[in-house]
């Protein structure tokens, strides 16, 4: 076995004249060339944790403070008033001899505490303008001068090029709402839900808890604010994710898609070469922290979970399972045909080329050798009831890099009904064969038989937008920087010395695993998904209505959830507060009064202009509590962890137990472009993402994902369950086109519609 003998670095024999010590200089250069990889890469964290610690200053500005003070001393003057002087009482007897030595010293340590001081200073006024959020809520295209001047000290306080975590320690801390607004706040949203009496009976609870056990669950909330760097985020983290018994799999785990029109290279091992190697250079700048905020602004958001996209796993524990995280891995695992391969992407330190790793792929997909007992359906631990597994058995997998499936199936928009290739398309990307994809790991990424590709995205460790994040990049950078040549093929040329990918070995019993896919296998069939690219029209036209695209997509979703249940539901959109230190989710309720009001006066035949009049408020409120969500004014995330603290002291709340058990029949996302830079939607069209989506939430609820492409494509992604008579995911989409259309009527009955866009046009291939 080639790979055994890769893995030994010298080998000796005894014999009657002595030891005979045969050294293998292949071996002993690869672990030199990895050491000093290992070294580079711990120099670079060391540099950038300095930079970063000092930031908002540089390390630099230490040398300038220091020759400072001590020009001014040869002056004859005292910057310290008394301070240096202060400082030579106290230094030890070894300087005594020399009186310019002492006094140098004493400078220079009153230079460093100066600085520090000056860098502490700098971060509190830092992390005092990033606690200024009035600017979101002034009206599009106006700012005010107060935040003219804000955007000015901001600019000049974060220096010229801060590094991915330099604002980490000046962004302030998410603020505990009062106990009086949340409640208020919630009460108002929960109004068009309820009749009379239901309302009546809940405002009760309210009162009652407001009055009594909010405030002293709130002492406990106010009191961790001021301990911890982020209140919510850590039990969200666990009581949400971590500490979920049911599969993960549908229920949590998330997906990305391909190109939708676009398959660079039909060729699947150089697709895989060419988007692995991707992957790893957007790790390198993750590394060096080269990622940036968003350009063009200055508005910093919290890096946090960024720290563990790669090397990084869910490892499965009897009551909670836990997120562990890797500084490095140089290896991926591959699954193929019910194998599981050990790939290294490094060689003599080194990252493999995009045509040396395809020219490894192909090995694995030309392996013919059998899986062995248990280890074909083994991913089907991870899609299952979590239960707890043996770790060392798992160890290679839980360690990876990331996780790659080479699937035997194609996917696309090819075929006669684009529409139903799309929704077998999402349905593989989030379970597959509820094996073939390992969903404890922070991501899967998959490669089709044809070429097209995909990711599937485990959810406590970070949020959808840092992995699109990472998607973007490498779509971006797998089609238009590394390319193909004119066979499809990556380009570049192949050491053929690379040592084989490594097939593991398992010894396991099938009957857990049996269990595990019983039940993973009923959920995945249970999922009925819809995908379509609606090319109508966009958010360009929706702008020239003077409408947020989003709150337009929001209305419509109200109007078509009426008109397919005949009432209103709970809804759920998410929203981000990375504006915050350690910030994820916020919830934002989007069935307001003011929405109820609009979709009932549109149905009930209102005038025209009275519907118009009532979605402008309808649209302007769901704006308002989007931001009010954003900067910390949001009701789920407090009332969430006031359950958490009424839980720990043991206390009963009826009126936290009601809230906590609503269902979100209708669960919404915008999946942002965030990387605009990178793709040309001008000259390059047909470069078109179809985005991601989720599961279902409730049982008999809706999950909805939507995605704007330039400014004509609107994506989304429904879902629902099979079980549910109630719900059909093809009936909604179609309610949610009409909407869309009886919308844009609505705000502009003179402006045409159609882009007369055909939305099933063929897919390109790209083989060059």
């Amino acid at each position: 076995m080639a790979e055994a003998h890769q893995a030994v670095a010298f080998q000796f024999t005894v014999t009657p004249e002595g030891i005979d010590l045969q050294l293998s200089h292949q071996a002993l250069s690869e672990i030199y060339l990895s050491g000093v990889r290992s070294w580079k890469k711990r120099i670079i964290r060391i540099k950038n944790n300095v930079i970063s610690g000092v930031y908002p200053a540089s390390p630099s500005s230490w040398l300038f403070v220091v020759i400072a003070i001590l020009a001014t001393m040869y002056t004859r003057s005292d910057p310290s008033m008394g301070l240096i002087a202060k400082i030579q009482e106290h230094l030890p007897s070894i300087f005594t001899k020399n009186h310019s030595g002492l006094a140098v010293v004493s400078a220079v340590l009153f230079s460093t505490m100066l600085w520090l001081m000056l860098i502490f200073t700098m971060r509190l006024c830092l992390k005092q303008l990033l606690s200024y959020h009035r600017w979101m809520f002034e009206q599009h295209g106006k700012m005010s001068t107060t935040t003219k001047i804000w955007v000015a000290l901001v600019r000049i306080f974060s220096g010229r090029k801060p590094l991915l975590y330099s604002y980490q320690g000046s962004l302030p801390n998410l603020p505990v709402p009062a106990i009086k607004d949340t409640v208020k706040r919630y009460l108002e949203s929960v109004r068009p839900l309820m009749n009379d009496a239901e309302y009546k009976r809940m405002t009760n609870l309210a009162t009652e808890f407001e009055s009594s056990l909010g405030n002293r669950l709130q002492w406990y909330l106010k009191l961790k604010s001021l301990w911890a760097s982020n209140y919510v985020s850590d039990w969200w983290e666990e009581y949400v994710y971590l500490r979920g018994r049911g599969p993960i799999m549908v229920n949590s785990n998330y997906y990305g898609m391909d190109f939708l029109y676009v398959t660079p290279t039909p060729i699947q091992a150089a697709r895989a070469g060419n988007c692995i190697h991707a992957f790893f250079l957007y790790r390198r700048k993750l590394n060096k922290e080269e990622l940036n905020r968003i350009p063009g602004t200055v508005i910093p958001l919290c890096a946090a979970q960024c720290e563990r996209i790669f090397n990084t796993a869910r490892i499965p524990g009897e009551e909670t399972d836990t997120v562990q995280h890797w500084q490095d891995s140089d290896y991926i695992v591959v699954y193929h045909r019910g194998r599981y391969f050990r790939l290294r992407v490094y060689q003599a330190g080194r990252l493999l080329s995009p045509r040396e790793i395809e020219f490894q792929i192909q090995r694995i997909l030309d392996d013919t050798t059998p899986p062995s007992q248990g280890e074909a359906k083994l991913g089907a631990l991870t899609a299952g009831d979590s239960s707890g597994v043996n770790k060392r058995s798992l160890d290679c997998i839980e360690r990876a890099a990331f996780f790659v499936t080479l699937d035997d199936e194609e996917h696309s928009m090819m075929g006669e009904d684009s529409a139903e290739c799309l929704d077998r398309y999402a349905k593989s990307l989030l379970h597959g064969k509820c094996y073939d994809r390992w969903f404890d790991k922070s991501f899967s990424v998959v490669y089709y038989k044809n070429g097209k590709s995909g990711i599937n995205a485990e959810h406590s460790w970070a949020d959808a937008p840092v992995v699109a994040h990472v998607w973007e990049y490498t779509l971006a950078v797998d089609s238009f920087q590394l390319g193909y040549n004119e066979e499809g093929h990556c380009k570049g040329e192949v050491d053929s010395s690379l040592p084989r990918p490594q097939k593991l070995s398992w010894e396991i019993t099938p009957e857990q695993i049996s269990q595990s896919l019983a039940v993973a296998q009923a959920l995945a069939d249970d999922v009925d998904f819809h995908v379509f690219s609606f090319r109508d029209f966009g958010k360009g036209k929706i702008k020239k209505c003077r409408v947020s695209p989003d709150g337009f997509i929001q209305m419509a979703l109200q109007l078509a959830y009426y008109r397919n249940r005949g009432t209103f539901c709970l809804t759920y959109e998410a929203s981000m507060t990375r504006l915050f230190r350690e910030g994820r989710t916020e919830t934002v309720r989007s069935c307001t009064n003011e929405s109820s009001a609009f979709v009932q006066a549109l149905e009930g035949g209102e005038p025209a202009d009275v519907c118009r009049r009532l979605f402008r408020a309808a649209s302007e409120k769901h704006q308002h509590l989007y931001r009010m969500a954003m900067t910390g004014g949001g009701i789920d995330r407090h009332l969430f962890c006031l359950y958490v603290v009424s839980k720990y002291l043991g206390v009963d709340s009826p009126f936290l137990n009601e809230v906590l058990s609503e269902p979100w029949r209708l669960s919404t996302s915008q999946t942002p472009v965030q990387q605009v830079e990178l793709f040309d939607m001008v000259n390059h069209s047909e470069y078109i993402s179809c985005g991601g989506g989720f599961g279902p939430v409730a049982d008999d609820g809706y999950g909805v994902s939507y995605m704007f492409l330039g400014e004509n494509i609107i994506n989304l992604h429904i879902s629902c369950k099979h079980s549910c008579p109630e719900t059909d995911a093809h009936k909604f989409g179609g309610q949610i086109r009409k909407a869309l259309h009886d919308l844009l009527k609505l705000l502009s009955p003179n402006l045409k519609e159609s882009n007369k866009t055909d939305e099933g046009r063929p897919e390109v291939k790209k083989d060059k």
